[in-house]
């Protein structure tokens, strides 16, 4: 998460679904555009700190009702409702998580920028206070393999004016993943002479949690602050990336301002 740079891979913290009531038969659409300013790891596994800069956009009719979002919801749109499960199609953004050149192993790998589509399901298990999330994303080039995040919020409005947000996180990845992010291979081992090679495996790579306070200071204008704490675990946890260079504990601080506007087509 280097310095300034886009990263939408927890960017889009507000979601553009419709819940079960009729859908609008006007022609305008509520847009919400975001900007947020993160402190945190500057890769997966870091024990360094940056900042980036992170757009956020959520869009649907006006007439709909607009659900509660986690801040590190990616940006989806609800195709189906199956008694309640809400199921559809969810696109992020990956940054440029590390170079290994920053941890002396003279190599010229990269985890470059990438975006990343899947499917998400959620289902409110208390109607817009308890939700369940699951989104599954697979990088569309470059390699970066496949991620697998669930997580369960819990939902507060306090007054008028603000709402809080709080849930634990467990976050899943494949083989090339893993190893694109956390493994070192015997040529770069060798390369080092101070690093064994480390072949990262599937499996759960982090658990934690996400909480969040926003306040809407007008019809236009809210902002949120939230932090998102993960807590790397297994190869994930175990690899020199971590291990030795970095750290497992991963806290990341946010601050985002909207602006939502209407637009007719």
């Amino acid at each position: 998460m280097g310095l300034l740079a886009v990263s939408l891979a927890a960017t889009f913290p507000a979601s553009s679904r419709a819940e079960d009531t009729p859908k609008s038969s006007s022609d305008t659409w509520v847009v919400t555009l975001g900007a947020t300013v993160e402190y945190g790891p500057s890769y997966e596994g870091s024990k360094h700190h940056s900042f980036s800069a992170l757009p956020s956009f959520d869009l649907h009719r006006l007439g709909e009702a607009q659900e509660y979002s986690a801040p590190d919801d990616n940006f989806d749109y609800q195709l189906f409702d199956l008694h309640g499960l809400e199921v559809g199609p969810v696109v992020g953004l990956r940054d440029d998580r590390f170079d290994l050149n920053d941890l002396h192993l003279q190599s010229q790998r990269r985890v470059r920028w990438n975006f990343d589509a899947g499917g998400f399901a959620q289902y409110w298990l208390m109607e817009n206070q308890l939700r369940f999330r699951t989104e599954v994303r697979q990088s569309l080039w470059g390699g970066d393999g496949l991620v697998g995040d669930l997580a369960l919020d819990w939902f507060q409005p306090v007054g008028d004016k603000w709402l809080l947000s709080a849930g634990p996180r467990l976050s899943m990845a494949n083989s090339i993943y893993m190893r694109t992010n956390f493994g070192i291979s015997e040529n770069e081992a060798a390369k080092h002479g101070h690093v064994s090679a480390f072949d990262a495996g599937a499996g759960v790579k982090s658990v934690g949690f996400a909480v969040a306070a926003t306040y809407t200071i007008s019809p236009e204008w809210s902002m949120q602050v939230y932090e998102k704490y993960n807590r790397l675990v297994g190869d994930a946890a175990d690899s020199p990336v971590t291990s030795q260079f970095g750290s497992p504990d991963q806290n990341i601080i946010g601050f985002t301002l909207n602006r939502t506007f209407n637009i007719n087509f």
